[in-house]
């Protein structure tokens, strides 16, 4: 089975969709409800060419329209933090060469493991308790309903995608989720950048450079900045850990407006 048995093909129409370790797999089965609203929501998400033009980056009116479509459907910003307790046991039983041959072929189960530190506990065992205070801080994520995490990432440094790919796998390890989704550009919007022109002030007017050229808005959507190919390296490189992630790209084909260009 691939995605495409998951995923409706008016929405693989409309995006570049990548899939990793069964993500949508995993939603569609393990989380419906959310997987219903991730669908229905990617539906009806569309930009116009002035929310391209217009400045803000991840604070323009694209984020916006997804919080839009998200928040009142229940998906709400998370964020985790913890401690790490351990426990230290440090002994030196008799051995013979009997258990040490017993030892080459024994596997135990964490059970098992667990059993033995209670019991070297009530011997001459040195038990300590060790504390790593905040092991887990500062990991968000935008939009969390229930086991399933969204995130979009419009028009940031390309960096950004290391924090939210360690946030879903700290969320995963946690057993918080089961699966992530981040949207983020296809490189197939870069033709419509460079025919928009000019980037755009507040005000509407074209932005100048210090010799008073126009700036163009190409240069706004770099090849440093968050699009589809800084992302799935990352992936590949195991970044998010063992978290199943579902890739979105947005293409041209959800431009509402595009036939402008032409």
């Amino acid at each position: 089975m691939s995605y495409q048995d998951f995923i409706p093909p008016d929405i693989a129409e409309l995006y570049e969709i990548y899939n990793y370790k069964s993500a949508a797999e995993i939603l569609a089965t393990g989380s419906p409800e959310e997987f219903d609203d991730l669908i229905n929501g990617l539906r009806s998400f569309r930009i116009t060419l002035d929310d391209i033009r217009k400045p803000g980056g991840n604070e323009s009116d694209i984020p916006k329209k997804i919080s839009t479509i998200f928040r009142e459907k229940g998906w709400m910003e998370t964020r985790i933090k913890g401690d790490l307790e351990i426990t230290k046991v440090t002994s030196a039983p008799r051995r013979t060469r009997f258990d040490e041959e017993a030892d080459e072929n024994e596997v135990e189960s964490e059970s098992e493991t667990l059993d033995k530190i209670e019991e070297l506990k009530h011997k001459e065992g040195h038990v300590e308790k060790i504390t790593r205070a905040n092991f887990l801080d500062g990991h968000k994520v935008d939009y969390v309903k229930k086991r399933v995490a969204f995130d979009l990432e419009w028009n940031s440094k390309d960096q950004t995608f290391d924090r939210d790919l360690y946030a879903f796998r700290a969320f995963y390890e946690c057993d918080l989720i089961d699966a992530a989704v981040l949207m983020t550009r296809s490189e197939s919007l870069n033709p419509v950048f460079e025919k928009l022109g000019p980037e755009l002030d507040k005000d509407g007017k074209p932005k100048l450079t210090k010799n008073g050229k126009e700036k163009l808005l190409k240069a706004k959507y770099g090849a440093s900045t968050t699009w589809i190919g800084k992302l799935i390296y990352r992936i590949v490189a195991g970044r998010n850990g063992g978290c199943p992630i579902l890739v979105l790209g947005i293409t041209p084909k959800l431009i509402s407006d595009l036939e402008r260009l032409r």
